[in-house]
């Protein structure tokens, strides 16, 4: 699972040109997106709206690859993201990713969700070194999933972990001028970041729509850096415990607060 430091969005596909073909597959929100990054560049994308995560992918992907004039077998690797975010939408792309990967021998990595759509955040021009990005999807239940980024001269540094938090605490942390890249619930926190005074810009639905292309292109760096994960220990990243566990009696992950405690996030890729 990559959750590290994250280049520049233009130095990503460069970074992963030694892992050949790698697609990339989100599942974890309403928009179901699938892309693939061949020797460092984008060969072809696609996102659509779901009702069901399952229905549509194995021929999204297909499509894809023949439109690559590419095989299964061709693929180095399969890039994931593993949540946060709709706990059945998590599960069945984490399902079909294992299953393609081992069928085709490709390697599989999970990239988180909020990674990938802060990674989003470096295309825009309001991005600057010194400037915070906020990545939130809404987590039902008047929550959202959030994490903290910084950029930095080479990309962003994450600053805090993959959290569940009621949205009005999603302001605390922010300065001036942060980007906040998510669902609808970024226009939610804008809102509340506004009447703080503070000056915001929100990246939404189209961030979202092309997660998968951040997705494969983080993947396919990690790959080309000597990481991956295995078939068997690869798991969704569900922050929080999902209803059908915790109403059997495992108790609920409490909320953690913001922290500003900067990480140690060594490895750039």
């Amino acid at each position: 699972m990559i959750s590290r430091t994250l280049c520049r969005a233009d130095f990503l596909l460069a970074q992963g040109r030694a892992a050949g073909a790698v697609l990339g597959l989100d599942t974890g929100s309403l928009t179901a997106s699938v892309a693939l990054v061949v020797a460092g560049r984008l060969a072809g994308e696609t996102a659509r709206a779901v009702t069901s995560h399952g229905a549509g992918l194995p021929h999204a992907v297909a499509q894809l690859l023949d439109h690559a004039e590419l095989r299964a077998s061709d693929l180095s690797g399969i890039a994931v993201g593993i949540g946060p975010g709709s706990f059945t939408g998590l599960r069945i792309g984490l399902s079909y990713a294992k299953g393609l990967a081992f069928a085709s021998g490709a390697k599989i990595i999970g990239v988180a969700s909020l990674d990938a759509l802060a990674a989003g955040a470096l295309d825009v021009p309001a991005g600057r070194p010194g400037l915070q990005v906020c990545a939130l999807l809404d987590a039902r239940k008047g929550e959202v999933y959030a994490a903290l980024y910084e950029i930095v001269a080479d990309g962003l540094e994450k600053i805090s972990q993959d959290l569940v938090m009621p949205l009005v605490r999603v302001t605390s942390p922010l300065r001036q001028n942060a980007i906040l890249a998510g669902d609808y619930s970024a226009k939610d926190a804008a809102a509340l970041a506004q009447k703080k005074g503070l000056e915001v810009t929100v990246l939404e639905a189209g961030a979202l729509e092309s997660r998968a292309r951040y997705i494969a292109a983080l993947g396919a760096a990690g790959i080309a850096a000597g990481r991956s994960d295995s078939l068997d220990s690869l798991e969704p990243l569900y922050v929080r415990s999902p209803d059908a566990i915790t109403a059997s009696g495992q108790p609920k992950v409490s909320e953690v607060v913001w922290s500003a405690e900067r990480k140690n996030l060594s490895s750039s890729i």
